[in-house]
Formats: C-alpha cells, sequence, structure tokens
C-alpha cells in the first residue's frame, strides 16, 4: 500500500514547500494538488517543490480537461517530469462540478466522460510522441508539436471517477490507474474496483498492475475529537459534489444531506457544518487517532485491492481557511504526516 499527501495549496508557499520536502524525507509515495482556480496554481508550486526533493512524485489529481486543454496539461507535465527529474504524473478528471458552474459550464451538457477520454489519448500522445495531428469531437489538432520533453517514458496518467461505473471501467482499460475520490466503505470500493478490474481485462491487462487510489478527507492526531472535528468542518464542501449513487454506496440517504447542501450552495458554510451530524462526518472521512484511522483503512479500504491511499489532510489553517472556525488543538500538516509516517504506513509496509 502507498501512501501519498493530497493538499490544498491554500498555504502560504513557504510553508507547502516545507511539507512538500517533509513527505519526501518521510517517504510519501505522491504529493498531489487540486488543479483549479480556487487554490493557488500547483504547476508553479510543484516546479519549485521539483528541486527541493528526490523522490516524491509530482502532480495534479486532478486536472479538469474542461477548463484546462490537453494539450497544455502535456506540456506542463512533461515540464514538470524534466525538472524533477522524472518524477511527474498526472490524473484527468471532467472538473469539479462547482467550479464549473461558476464558469457558467453546466457539465451534465459537455459529455464529461466522452471528453476525458479523448483528451487522455490527446495527453498521451503529446507525451508519448511530441506531435499531434487529430480530430476529435472535443478537440483537433493539425501538426502540433511541443519540444517540452518527460523524463519518464511513459508518464503516468490517470483517471478521476467518483460516480461509475463507466468511469471505472475507462480507467481501467485506457489508463494507467484510477483515484477514486470522497468513499469510505468496504461496498463503495469493491464497487469501484470491480469494475475497474472489468476495464482492464476488457482491454487484456492485469488490473493489479494499476494505480488504484482512494482519495480519502482525512485528519489524525493525538486527540482524536479535535481530528474528527476538523473533518467534520471539511465533509459537506466535499459531500456537496458526491453523486447521489456514490452517497448510497457510503451508507449515507441523499435526504441527509441536504441541509448541509442547502447551506453551502448559499454560501452560509457556518449552517453547513453545524448541519453536519458527526455521524455523517465519520461516515465521510478518515479521521481520528493514528489508530483509528489505521483500523478503517484495514477494515473498509485495503481488502477491495485498493493499493494507494491519499490523504487529503485536513488541519487547523485550512479549516480555518474554508470556514473561519479555530480549531487549535487539531495537530498541523507536518505533524499529521509524520503521525501517518510512524504508526499507519508500517502496517502496510
Amino acid at each position: 500500500m502507498k501512501f501519498s499527501y493530497a493538499m490544498l495549496p491554500d498555504y502560504p508557499l513557504a510553508e507547502s514547500l516545507d511539507s512538500i520536502r517533509l513527505a519526501d524525507e518521510l517517504g510519501f509515495h505522491a504529493c498531489y494538488a487540486a488543479d483549479e482556480t480556487w487554490h493557488k496554481d500547483l504547476w508553479l508550486l510543484f516546479a519549485a517543490a521539483a528541486g527541493r526533493t528526490s523522490r516524491i512524485r509530482l502532480g495534479p489529481s486532478v486536472s479538469p480537461v474542461t477548463l484546462r486543454e490537453p494539450t497544455l496539461i502535456a506540456q506542463a507535465l512533461a515540464t514538470l517530469d524534466e525538472l524533477s527529474g522524472g518524477r511527474a504524473e498526472g490524473v484527468l478528471s471532467s472538473g469539479n462540478f462547482g467550479l464549473l458552474a461558476q464558469y457558467g459550464i453546466d457539465w451534465a451538457r459537455t459529455k464529461p466522460l466522452s471528453r476525458v477520454k479523448e483528451a487522455l489519448h490527446v495527453v498521451r500522445t503529446l507525451l508519448d510522441e511530441g506531435h499531434i495531428s487529430y480530430a476529435g469531437e472535443f478537440f483537433s489538432y493539425d501538426g502540433l508539436f511541443t519540444f517540452a520533453r518527460p523524463v519518464q517514458s511513459p508518464v503516468p496518467l490517470k483517471l478521476g471517477a467518483m460516480r461509475g461505473p463507466k468511469s471505472f471501467e475507462a480507467a481501467g482499460e485506457l489508463s494507467d490507474g484510477c483515484h477514486h475520490a470522497l468513499s469510505y466503505t468496504r461496498e463503495a470500493y469493491d464497487y469501484a474496483v470491480r469494475h475497474i478490474r472489468i476495464g482492464a481485462e476488457r482491454a487484456g491487462r492485469d488490473w493489479r498492475e494499476l494505480d488504484i487510489g482512494a482519495w480519502v478527507v482525512f485528519a489524525t492526531g493525538t486527540d482524536s475529537a479535535a481530528a474528527k472535528d476538523a473533518a467534520r468542518s471539511m465533509v459537506g464542501i466535499y459531500a456537496s459534489s458526491m453523486p447521489e449513487e456514490q452517497l448510497r454506496r457510503n451508507g449515507v440517504d441523499p435526504a441527509e444531506l441536504k441541509p448541509v447542501i442547502e447551506a453551502i450552495a448559499a454560501g452560509d458554510l457556518a449552517r453547513g457544518i453545524e448541519s453536519t451530524s458527526p455521524e455523517i462526518a465519520e461516515r465521510l472521512s478518515v479521521a481520528g487517532t493514528p489508530e483509528e484511522c489505521l483500523e478503517k483503512i484495514r477494515r473498509e479500504i485495503a481488502p477491495s485491492g485498493v493499493n494507494h491511499v491519499i490523504c487529503a489532510i485536513t488541519d487547523r489553517t485550512l479549516v480555518k481557511t474554508f470556514t473561519g472556525r479555530d480549531l487549535p488543538d487539531v495537530a498541523d500538516v507536518n505533524t499529521q504526516l509524520r503521525l501517518i509516517h510512524e504508526r499507519i504506513m508500517p502496517a502496510f509496509a
């Protein structure tokens, strides 16, 4: 089981660079960040981090092909790969539906899966060959080329997926893996892995060689209650983007989240947090002491065949930035990275 750090790059950049350097020293597989307008630019951040690290892999999880043109994703990945000495990788998706709405884009009209599959082909072709001529439904090029060349051959490209089943199957069939965000139950991961496997076997591939990642809201510390309160502060914000089918696979009736989603949509984060019960927060996060987090990963995630836990670490700074709540007893990012390294990762070595 690999462990990675998923950051929202909303900290002072010097602090983010320090956390990436620490994750590198502690043996985390990768550091990922959201490629979204809401946050600081991950490409610039990781370009700076590449020269301060030696082993950790770097890249977007996810990069939205609806907003970022796929040849520009390929260019950025190739450049980052050279800067890092062959440590770049990318995860593609149609994008955060809430963010797309702010751009006036109705995601349902974008043919999201078809667009992502076509974008994957474009990024893969430009990375592998350095040029592309292509006439697709969404993207067209005539002799486009780039001198941005990666060190790796090939650069790993994966798909981000939540609802399924077709997106899971596409990831298994066409890409190097799948990062499945915001699931926390054995049922949800069994479902995802089953369809990833169907896609892989359709293409004559061994599904066990794919990167199958669980991207989870995560908070840990010696104070279990404080860690769970931190997770509760963020669960509603994340869960508002979960499809109803996914909520049900995670043991949550969508009606339970309706007051939370309505409050967040109205910009009333305080009411959204208040409406998020501790029970819902516990179901939709991995939070508590390191031992509690380890037990949930062992019980709900690892048995399905997931081979990568991607910890979207929630700490005092992130909660205060997003919600205005100040939780002084919550462990900071670097403390949580050390606790994962010392008390969770060894159980999966």
